[in-house]
């Protein structure tokens, strides 16, 4: 049985007449560019993250990197954030002349470890980047109370977690601002680059949409430097169609979840793997299913022999990463960050997975750890 680690094709089908209807219109009017689809999206996602505003972006990265820029983020500024995490988080900060600043994960839920970031505070920190790991919030009353206290900007990293919640808070209402990423892979994605700044502060939306087009305001005149970073109509019709469907893709993530950890509670022992704990808080949206496990290496390559593809989301931490050596970081600065890098490994996870691909992935995972013990 042949086990990939996403498969978008069942939920193609059976949107396809919607979305090439979709498609079709777009194509009609001859309206490209921020158009009505593009509207329509950023209402949907503002309200849907109880905030009053939404700005359509080309990606991801994107969104962090004009979310910073509209917070004056710039040379000389200091931004927290974690190393555990994609390498967007702390370029987007680079790329607006910012220094990183890295601190350690909770090893428990992957996410920043609130408690360590008053140390990495300094007099020239303008911000703090929460990342929500996988699917799962960080811990964001000790980081507000922080942001408060030193009146620092918070932008939610949430580029993995469009729908989670934290003590019935969405994603997109827990910061000053949050980015979406609407990567095909995400549980809501486009079918191509795509993402999302949201926000209830209209002096920033506004910056932001100007920053999106060039800096320019009205069309021909720039007081600022600004980037080509506009979210197209294709795309924006594409998950008009879909974002109906999310909370119920989410759900069944949780479902798809559930069943893993009672499988491996079942048949693995948790001095081999260890199943994502989720906080008593929290509302999980399992963008990726991920285990932290002993021989994390061998047994990739075991599933990999055995047609189960699987993914290590992320091999080498950021503060280790040759592009930001001039940090000065060293290998033991972030130890928990470093150990869950040699760790983690997430598994197939997609709302069409059945539960038998799961009993095949769990079953093989048990036959690799009763074969090397």
């Amino acid at each position: 049985m042949k086990i990939p680690m996403l498969d978008l094709t069942e939920q193609y089908q059976s949107l396809k007449p919607d979305i090439v209807k979709a498609l079709d219109e777009v194509m009609g009017s001859s309206h490209f560019i921020l158009g009505e689809n593009v509207r329509k999206l950023e209402a949907d996602v503002a309200s849907y993250s109880n905030v009053r505003y939404g700005i359509g972006v080309a990606n991801g990265s994107d969104a962090l990197h004009i979310a910073l820029l509209a917070c004056g983020v710039g040379p000389g500024d200091e931004v927290i954030a974690p190393a555990f995490t994609f390498f967007a988080t702390a370029g987007a900060i680079a790329r607006a002349g910012a220094t990183p600043v890295f601190v350690d994960i909770d090893p428990l839920t992957f996410n920043i470890d609130a408690g360590q970031i008053v140390s990495a505070l300094t007099d020239r920190t303008k911000a703090i980047i929460p990342v929500h790991l996988y699917g799962q919030t960080a811990d964001m009353d000790p980081i507000i109370a922080l942001a408060h206290k030193y009146k620092l900007h918070i932008i939610e990293d949430a580029a993995q977690a469009i729908g989670s919640q934290y003590k019935e808070r969405k994603t997109g209402q827990l910061g000053t601002a949050a980015c979406f990423s609407f990567f095909p892979t995400k549980n809501l994605g486009a079918y191509g680059d795509a993402g999302m700044i949201v926000t209830d502060s209209e002096e920033l939306a506004e910056k932001m949409r100007v920053l999106r087009v060039h800096g320019s305001k009205p069309k021909y005149y720039h007081h600022v430097l600004g980037y080509n970073s506009r979210l197209d109509e294709l795309q924006a019709a594409i998950l008009n169609v879909k974002f109906p469907h999310l909370e119920r893709w989410n759900e069944l993530r949780r479902d798809k979840a559930g069943i893993y950890s009672q499988l491996i509670r079942e048949r693995l022992s948790e001095e081999h793997v260890k199943a994502p704990l989720v906080g008593k808080h929290d509302e999980h949206t399992f963008h990726q299913y991920t285990l932290r496990v002993k021989n994390r290496d061998a047994l990739q390559q075991f599933l990999k022999e055995n047609d189960i593809e699987t993914m290590v989301y992320y091999p080498k931490p950021l503060h280790l990463q040759p592009v930001f050596e001039y940090l000065g970081y060293s290998e033991g600065d972030l130890p928990e960050t470093e150990l869950a890098c040699k760790e983690a490994i997430s598994l197939p996870m997609f709302p069409e997975l059945s539960i038998e691909q799961q009993q095949e992935v769990v079953g093989k995972i048990q036959a690799f750890y009763e074969g090397a013990v």
